[in-house]
């Protein structure tokens, strides 16, 4: 595997480079297997449906196991504030990525689907759920996005009426929500829903007032699974349906209609670490191509020793170099707080929200487009179904729309921008 020498960046502490060796050092034994002396091999996906959910459960249980799956969580569920060490997440999703993308997708919802409990939740409901989820004992999964609303959020019809019921506070859910990582395998969903009508502006569109977050258990009836959603890269998705399902009152997380910025708060936080697992992607791209290129023959010599392959790899290098400061940079930031001077620029304050939407948008870009050259240097073999630049082609795509999509960041960066300017 690549030399880390990332790690000695200020950015990290002690603590951040032994963490990362661990994990490498687990994920290499867990995925490459004890006697694989090849570590550009490792386990390939499943690719059946039964499988991956089979594939993604056991997954979440080996990273509990392994402690990885505690970061997920903060460090002390009854702070006032949750804090967690986005570094940390970055590290170990980087890595993760790098060896399986099927445990990356695990680890990453494992703190995703929990997260809006971690920032809201009562200490009753974050005793209930959060160690078990940190422990890999249960499987969360985080339902925002409806047919109609994936990034327009605040157009979301999923609605929870509040209604008392045998003298006891309840909410009743009803509708859709759909494109739900882990959806159909998950123990409990965190779901945003309308507790008031929708507010209209003057121009037709809805303001983000009046949606509020919910827990709710997969076992609860009028929940069900409406049907299961299939895509290039072996991921647990679903659409999940509400039909007159009542839920405790105190299953609410944070105040009625805070949902939509507790939904961004939590997006806000494990965005970087999406652009950290491009980086694995990428980063796994760029070594396979580099060993491939060296024992390929081409007209008499190595793939190698041809100018276009070498200016290939420089690109590829040194777009991941990029994004990789771009990363932990954001993840660095979020750990610092929420604003860091940027004098550099004369631009005032850079925010976090901003560094993360570029390290976002940057990596995931990047990889995309490093994953791609490598595939053409491996040439017909990149293509076998399989093969791993073929399997990280569609580990990639995925991630350049999740979480926000490439052009919503585009508009985060420009809002802080202008919202920048306007102050000085």
């Amino acid at each position: 595997m690549r030399k880390r020498d990332f790690l000695e960046w200020p950015f990290f502490t002690p603590a951040h480079r032994e963490l990362a060796e661990r994990v490498d050092s687990w994920a290499r034994q867990r995925f490459a297997g004890a006697s694989a002396g090849d570590v550009h091999e490792s386990a390939a996906h499943p690719e059946d449906r039964d499988s991956v959910d089979a594939g993604c459960r056991e997954r979440v249980r080996d990273l509990g196991r392994a402690g990885w799956t505690r970061y997920s969580v903060p460090s002390d569920p009854e702070a006032p504030v949750a804090q967690f060490d986005i570094r940390a997440l970055a590290l170990i999703r980087e890595t993760l990525a790098w060896h399986d993308g099927l445990a990356d997708f695990a680890f990453a919802m494992q703190g995703l689907g929990s997260g809006a409990i971690s920032l809201a939740g009562s200490n009753e409901i974050k005793h209930r759920y959060l160690p078990r989820v940190a422990a890999g004992e249960a499987i969360a999964a985080f339902a925002l996005s409806e047919p109609d609303a994936g990034s327009d959020v605040a157009a979301i019809k999923c609605s929870a009426r509040r209604e008392r019921q045998n003298g006891n506070d309840t909410y009743v859910l009803d509708g859709q929500k759909t494109w739900i990582s882990n959806g159909g395998i998950a123990d409990f969903y965190c779901v945003f829903a309308r507790t008031s009508p929708a507010e209209h502006r003057p121009d037709g569109s809805v303001t983000a007032r009046g949606i509020s977050a919910f827990v709710v258990d997969a076992q609860t009836p009028g929940f069900s699974v409406a049907k299961r959603i299939d895509v290039i890269a072996p991921h647990p998705l679903a659409t999940i349906s509400f039909a007159g399902c009542r839920i405790p009152a105190a299953q609410r997380l944070g105040p009625e209609g805070e949902g939509f910025k507790l939904a961004m708060r939590t997006l806000d936080i494990f965005r970087t670490s999406v652009a950290a697992a491009a980086l694995g992607f990428a980063q796994r791209a760029l070594d396979e191509a580099l060993k491939h290129s060296l024992v390929r023959p081409m007209f008499g010599k190595t793939l190698a020793d041809l100018q276009l392959t070498q200016a290939a790899l420089a690109d590829m290098a040194t777009e991941i170099d990029a994004a990789r400061l771009q990363t932990y940079r954001a993840a660095w930031l979020r750990d610092q707080g929420e604003t860091v001077t940027q004098g550099a620029t004369g631009s005032g304050r850079m925010s976090a929200t901003m560094a993360v939407a570029m390290a976002k948008m940057a990596a995931t870009e990047s990889a995309q487009r490093a994953i791609d050259r490598a595939v053409q240097i491996f040439g017909g073999r990149g293509v076998v179904h399989g093969a791993t630049v073929e399997r990280l082609y569609r580990d990639i795509r995925a991630l350049r729309i999740y979480e926000g999509a490439t052009e919503v960041q585009k508009l985060i960066i420009a809002r802080e921008l202008l919202n920048s300017a306007r102050r000085t």
